[in-house]
């Protein structure tokens, strides 16, 4: 989930155990186009990038830095394969606290949930799923790497890639989410060449990030908002999560840097504005 700061490198290495997830609320809009995704009409499609050469997967990082003060808050809704024991015993894969902060504040958001999270909490996959403050987006069914050497994450085969995740839009629709949003996230944010041509076809856009929160296993939330405040500029993506296990500062955290950055003049916005922004392009 945070590929390129070396800050929070050592605590990441926990990732592959740990990594996790979101509550109760969500988002309608239609789904890609393509495959196991159905097709929505094209009135109400949403916007997607372009693909690149040969039909490459595209990957979004953030929006236009000249259209205004806008900012997109994304939450990984992450739960991995095998941590079904963990939320049976009592662990907390969701926050519903920091999802009621989220509408207390009208701060729109997307939503990335692995399958495996839907399996687990579909009651709040399908609030999700139908709040229109919210978009729920794919973020793979197992939680389980595209690439090796990702933050100690088990891998995905690379013939299993595309198949990991069409089983996520099977589980997301199952639990009660009717629109699912064609845009991917690669867990621990980790991909190269060959899982973007893995999911060649599936209409999907690779959604990363440029403002990384830090609040995975961050227990000093003023730290965490440091960070935020001192990475958003117009158009950024941030990346947060919402699990009370894993990110247990992200509802205090929100709580302070929602308010300071529209006193900043921002503007909240879904990933999907700022994909629509980019007049499909990178």
């Amino acid at each position: 989930m945070i590929p390129h700061v070396r800050r929070i490198t050592a605590v990441c290495a926990a990732l592959g155990a740990a990594l996790t997830a979101c509550g109760t609320a969500g988002g309608g809009h239609p789904a890609p186009a393509a495959s196991s995704v159905s097709a929505s009409p094209s009135s109400t499609r949403p916007p997607v990038l372009a693909p690149g050469p040969g039909g490459l997967t595209p990957v979004f990082q953030h929006g236009p830095r000249t259209r205004g003060k806008t900012v997109a808050f994304t939450f990984d809704a992450d739960m991995t394969a095998d941590q079904g024991p963990r939320a049976a015993s009592g662990e907390h894969f969701d926050n519903p606290g920091l999802i009621s902060a989220l509408r207390a504040l009208k701060v729109p958001a997307t939503v990335f949930m692995t399958g495996r999270w839907a399996d687990q909490y579909p009651a709040e996959a399908r609030g999700l799923g139908t709040d229109p403050q919210f978009e729920v987006a794919n973020h793979s069914w197992s939680h389980y790497a595209f690439t090796a050497d990702c933050y100690g994450l088990p891998t995905v085969d690379s013939g299993r890639m595309r198949a990991d995740v069409e089983r996520a839009y099977t589980s997301l629709r199952a639990a009660g989410v009717p629109h699912p949003m064609p845009y991917f996230r690669f867990p621990g944010g980790c991909y190269d060449q060959q899982a973007l041509r893995a999911l060649n076809g599936l209409g999907v856009t690779a959604v990363q990030w440029d403002v990384v929160s830090g609040d995975a296993f961050a227990t000093d939330a003023d730290a965490v908002t440091r960070q935020v405040l001192d990475g958003v500029k117009p158009g950024s993506v941030v990346v947060m999560h919402c699990t009370r296990s894993a990110a247990p500062t992200t509802e205090r955290v929100v709580r302070t840097v929602v308010p300071e950055l529209r006193r900043r003049g921002y503007r909240f916005v879904k990933v999907s504005e700022l994909i629509g922004q980019s007049g499909g392009h990178r």
